[in-house]
């Protein structure tokens, strides 16, 4: 039987899901999820360990294998993708030192990060398309293993999380320039890995051979090994290809650059993006990534401040889920009774989370609503931040698992006075690992149509409240402007 299935592996900031779809139809014929349960430590440490990485992963393919049964001969090629930055360093035994990596939301590195960008950020941006954040994997291993961890040989490699994947599937490593370039790691005018960005690292002797060559998205790698094979169940010697960060790999998934889309990701991290061409001066944004298209960039507005803190809020109150946050927040008016949120529970260059206007009378539900509402808040903040810079945001599609709760989009659309596109599939990073996958066995995923792109539907605004919702936001952004001189106070920085 002629191989016609393709499968995508992603590893996100909270679960590791793998997608198996035909390559004709874009049918999916399997899919499988696995959470991968992180452990927050004190100083705003976020870890997950190696042997719940391994599990997680093993756990998807063979479960994917059993829902595919005799079809799984047909499987032509695997590919993977995953969230960016956090830490994934091996040591002399080509294990993960001290066996854990390190989330992108891990606060750690925040006085150091602040420090680096105070006496070099703007050199860095003009070289890299970024300043330093705390989640970087250079400044993480800077902080958390010492300057000299290279030439004590605590750490020998370097990866990114679809880099890890495809190094547990193949015992090759390698990366892509998305997610080298979103790590600030790549010269935006040459492509190539970039010494200033390594010499700014804290990291003594660190260079370009510990991640690995940089090969476009689409590349074979390797091809699955024997032992791993029969530890999942598939067949061994399966093409597997090079992905793509996590929001490229979804962008991919619906052909956002093709149909002039920006996109919203209610994921973990608030992410806002849009491909555009280069542009000089650079606009105002938060990174400017060369993602290897020519002429092309990929702009970003991000934090880790989306879905992370309704996730936070249900705990706290404890509620079952982020849903259920969202139920008890539409219990309640927009604006919860003058109750605002500032939505950093996972800080990030110094900003804070908490509750400002909170009185007697305020209740649970407005506490939900508060923190709702600034999440959908933020993300047309960074859309607007993205627009002033020149860029064309006004065709937006909400990504992410918050994009499965049509409230969520209604009120983002709300927020912005403007329908939105939402992709309610939270599969999309798999689907364009897929796609990836594709490409390496010569497939043109363009030529095949809509067929292997997730489906979307159109959300409109609450037009009865448009001036509700604009004054709301108005009030928002104001708030977030008063702050930023408490934030730098209370950071021990200075503007």
């Amino acid at each position: 039987m002629k191989p016609n299935i393709l499968i995508g592996v992603d590893m996100g900031s909270s679960s590791l899901k793998a997608l198996a779809l035909e390559a004709g139809s874009g049918r999916t014929v399997a899919l499988s999820r696995m959470p991968l349960p992180h452990d927050r430590l004190p100083g705003g440490g976020c870890e997950v360990s190696a042997a719940a990485i391994r599990a997680a992963l093993t756990h998807v393919l063979r479960d994917v294998a059993h829902q595919l049964g005799a079809r799984v001969a047909e499987i032509r090629a695997i590919g993977c993708t995953g969230h960016g930055a956090g830490l994934y360093a091996l040591d002399a035994r080509n294990e993960l030192v001290a066996g854990r990596a390190v989330a992108s939301t891990d606060q750690r590195a925040d006085a150091w990060a602040r420090s680096l960008s105070l006496a070099r950020g703007d050199a860095l941006f003009a070289e890299v398309g970024c300043r330093p954040w705390p989640g970087q994997p250079t400044v993480i291993a800077a902080e958390l293993l010492g300057a000299d961890a290279v030439q004590r040989g605590e750490l020998r490699r370097m990866l990114f999380a679809k880099d890890y994947l495809g190094w547990l599937l193949t015992g090759e490593i390698a990366t892509d320039s998305s997610d080298a370039s979103t790590a600030g790691l790549v010269s935006l005018a040459t492509g190539t890995w970039s010494q200033a960005a390594f010499d700014a690292s804290g990291l003594a002797d660190l260079g370009p051979r510990a991640f690995g060559p940089i090969v476009p998205s689409g590349t074979l790698i390797g091809k699955l090994r024997p032992a791993e094979a029969a530890l999942c169940g598939l067949p061994a010697d399966i093409p597997v290809a090079m992905g793509a960060i996590d929001l490229l790999a979804s962008m991919t998934a619906i052909c956002a650059e093709g149909r002039g889309r920006a996109v919203s990701v209610f994921g973990t991290w608030c992410v806002n993006a849009v491909i555009g061409p280069v542009m000089e001066p650079k606009p105002d944004v938060a990174a400017v990534v060369n993602f290897g298209r020519e002429g092309k960039r990929l702009y970003m507005e991000n934090s880790p401040s989306s879905m992370a803190n309704i996730a936070w809020l249900a705990g706290v109150l404890g509620l079952p889920d982020s849903r259920a946050v969202v139920d008890l927040a539409m219990s309640v008016p927009l604006g919860a009774g003058g109750l605002r949120f500032l939505p950093f529970v996972n800080g990030g260059g110094g900003v804070t989370a908490g509750f400002v206007g909170l009185k007697s009378h305020h209740t649970r539900g407005d506490m939900a609503r508060a923190v709702v509402d600034a999440v959908a808040a933020l993300h047309a903040r960074h859309l607007a931040r993205l627009a002033a810079g020149g860029l064309a945001v006004s065709e937006t599609t909400v990504l992410g698992g918050g994009a499965s709760d049509t409230r969520l989009v209604r009120l983002l659309a709300s927020l912005l006075g403007h329908p939105v596109e939402r992709c309610a599939d939270d599969e999309t990073g798999a689907r364009g690992a897929a796609i990836y996958a594709a490409m390496s066995q010569g497939i043109d995923h363009a030529e095949q149509g809509s067929a292997l792109l997730a489906p979307c539907d159109t959300v409109e605004p609450d037009a009865s409240e448009a001036r509700a919702h604009a004054d709301f936001n108005a009030g928002f952004n104001e708030l977030i402007d008063t702050m930023s001189p408490a934030f730098s106070h209370l950071a021990g920085g200075a503007k």
